[in-house]
């Protein structure tokens, strides 16, 4: 099928019409699988690391490639500690309650972190959310009785969902909230997926892991998941592949 790139080491036996029908759970990511708020997500990120560099005099600026390779799929404060590695920047983590307008100097990770989500939420209320269009005609595609979860970093989910007019479609949502609770490492760790599927009733291999971020098709690799689709949202095909996609498409229409 045009658009779908298999992992013959992981599963040379996979075709896209057994992904819909031959798992009993299904497990999506939010961000950049169901809804275009990766974006979102894109956009306070390069604005919040890019008002922190220049308040530091850093020259290097924050770009696109520094969130595929840093953010992407984290929970958030693990995202803001790893870009902050990669620039050699040390700062103290901080507390969940840290406020978002931290003055220049004092900034805690987590205090960095608050201000991206401000940033997201304020963006979002703006402009609205909707599906992709391809991946309501893959939800609407899939068999009746197929056991459906949200495995998300965000602690927005729940409002996406709603906002996207999606929520009763899933059973369950595993979001940031849901791993801080629970005591769960987040992505690229298996466990937030993992925990989706025992909510679910059902072991790993008998589900299907939907990712657009590297680091989260990782963790369904590591979990052992019956397959694990890489949706190229814009990391890139080879690399979702190396992470351990054993497909990987541009829109889940094409597996509809």
């Amino acid at each position: 099928m045009a658009g779908v790139t298999p992992d013959a080491d992981r599963s040379p036996s996979l075709d896209p019409s057994h992904v819909r029908t031959g798992f009993r759970a299904h497990l999506f990511d939010l961000d950049g699988v169901i809804t275009p708020t990766a974006e979102v997500h894109m956009r306070a990120w390069a604005r919040m690391f890019s008002d922190f560099l220049a308040s530091r005099g850093v020259a290097e600026p924050y770009t696109d490639a520094d969130y595929f390779a840093f953010v992407d799929g984290k929970p958030r404060y693990d995202g803001v500690a790893s870009f902050l590695a990669s620039r050699g920047i040390e700062l103290p983590l901080g507390e969940d309650t840290d406020p978002a307008d931290q003055a220049p100097g004092e900034e805690t990770v987590k205090g960095l972190g608050n201000r991206k989500n401000d940033q997201v939420l304020e963006l979002l209320r703006a402009e609205g959310v909707a599906p992709y269009p391809g991946t309501v005609a893959y939800l609407d595609a899939l068999p009746e009785g197929a056991r459906l979860a949200i495995v998300s970093s965000s602690r927005n989910a729940e409002e996406v969902l709603r906002g996207a007019g999606l929520r009763d479609r899933f059973e369950h949502v595993v979001d940031g909230n849901v791993a801080a609770r629970e005591g769960l490492p987040g992505k690229p760790a298996p466990d937030t997926f993992v925990h989706a599927a025992r909510l679910l009733g059902v072991e790993p291999a008998d589900a299907v892991v939907y990712e657009d971020a590297v680091s989260g098709v990782r963790a369904g690799a590591d979990g052992a998941f019956g397959a694990v689709i890489g949706v190229d949202r814009g990391a890139g095909a080879a690399a979702l592949s190396a992470a351990g996609a054993t497909l990987v498409v541009a829109d889940l229409e094409e597996l509809a």
